[in-house]
């Protein structure tokens, strides 16, 4: 992966922070056991950390692998951009969906209970590299769109580092003041329209790119 220089690339570091926001609140297990960690104070710091630890490993080994690949295959960067391209829309699609149905009230994060830390931890790492979406989204999406920032991969990394470092600590500390906001289904609705909007704009980057 590029160096990060001095100065990061803000457009590239933007660009990396709002697709790591956009494809990690999809509200899924990972992000639920979060929540459900953070409502009942049960060691909220090692289950964020371990989360957002894994996310910058994943998202390091895409952006490097896809660098590295791109020079040895020169057709690989324009596949994989239309393929990131047509995963985004699609997965905006879903969300759009989501957000003009209201397919978000059914979230329960406190469904059972846990024992220590090592339960808490095993079960953390479990659904997270366990879970074949998490490579989907920070190996094979958040590598390929990195192509498109030929010499601020490194920016772009750490913009989708950072909001997954952002995203987990603020769930985590801040689900007591998050549950009576989610509990209406019209917040789910808005993030999810907030979600669609944001991955076809980066769609159409690509494709314009």
């Amino acid at each position: 992966m590029t160096e990060l220089s001095t100065a990061v690339p803000l457009p590239a570091f933007l660009a990396g922070l709002f697709l790591g926001f956009s494809l990690i609140v999809a509200i899924g297990a990972q992000n639920a056991f979060v929540l459900r960690q953070g409502l009942r104070n049960e060691h909220v710091l090692a289950i964020c950390a371990t989360c957002a630890l894994s996310d910058a490993v994943l998202i390091l080994v895409g952006v490097s692998g896809f660098a590295s690949a791109g020079a040895r295959w020169p057709w690989l960067e324009p596949l994989m951009r239309y393929a990131g391209a047509a995963f985004l829309l699609v997965y905006g699609l879903r969300s759009a969906r989501s957000a003009w149905q209201g397919g978000g009230g059914g979230l329960n994060p406190a469904d059972r209970e846990l024992g220590g830390l090592l339960a808490a931890l095993l079960t953390c790492l479990a659904l997270t590299w366990l879970n074949p979406h998490v490579y989907l989204d920070t190996v094979v999406l958040v590598g390929s769109v990195s192509a498109r920032f030929a010499e601020a991969r490194g920016a772009f990394a750490l913009g989708a580092m950072t909001a997954s470092f952002l995203f987990f600590f603020a769930l985590g500390y801040g689900a007591r003041l998050l549950r009576p906001l989610f509990a209406r289904p019209a917040a789910w609705r808005v993030m999810d329209g907030g979600i669609a909007l944001v991955m076809w704009a980066i769609a159409v980057g690509l494709l314009i790119g």
